[in-house]
Formats: C-alpha cells, sequence, structure tokens
C-alpha cells in the first residue's frame, strides 16, 4: 500500500478521449514526445501513463499521479501541456474527460 504520509497529498487522476481514426498517428507522436517531456522534467509527477484500447485503437487512457497539489499545478500550467493539448484536443471526438480519484488499496511497493 502507498506511503500514507504521501497518500494523503498525491493527487490521483485520470483521462479519457477518444480521437479520429484519421488523427491516430498524429495523436500518437504527440503522446510519446509529451511524456518524454513528462519522464525529463517533472520528477514530481510520480507516475504518468498513456494507455491505449486494444479492441478499439483510437480510445486511450492516462493514468497519473501528482507528488502534491503543487505539482499538478506545475504540470497543469507547462508550456508541454500547451503544446500536447494544442495538437491533441482537436483530434479527439469530444473533450477529454479528467475524473479524480483516492487511493483505497494497492499491491504497488512503499514509496520511501
Amino acid at each position: 500500500m502507498a506511503n500514507p504520509t504521501l497518500q494523503g497529498q498525491e493527487i490521483r487522476q485520470l483521462a479519457y478521449y477518444q480521437v479520429r481514426p484519421e488523427g491516430l498517428d498524429k495523436s500518437l507522436a504527440a503522446i510519446r514526445k509529451f511524456v518524454d517531456y513528462v519522464r525529463a522534467n517533472e520528477r514530481r509527477t510520480l507516475r504518468y501513463e498513456v494507455w491505449q484500447e486494444k479492441k478499439d485503437s483510437t480510445r486511450f487512457v492516462h493514468i497519473f499521479v501528482f507528488q502534491d497539489a503543487e505539482a499538478d499545478r506545475t504540470h497543469s500550467e507547462s508550456k508541454a501541456v500547451e503544446e500536447f493539448s494544442g495538437v491533441l484536443y482537436p483530434q479527439c471526438l469530444a473533450p477529454v474527460e479528467f475524473v479524480d480519484y483516492k487511493l483505497v488499496a494497492s499491491n504497488a511497493s512503499t514509496r520511501q
């Protein structure tokens, strides 16, 4: 289970969306570029994964965990998010749906 001292501060969120089939390659390139940026520049973004649905390759979910509200704000206000959104959003069939979650249980190892 997650470290209780961090668990109360962490921001956990999912983002769901579907892109137009003709925009799939452009979206995938933007996703990979954006996640590379997050990996290299956002050490307080503890998890950022993008999953593509097997049955319908135009559907995606982003899974992210920020260390705290400040890490979430830093991420959300970054130039990289603006650039990524500028490429991705025009390809989407509907607005991206963001959903906040709280951790109930996990088999993940405890962070130190």
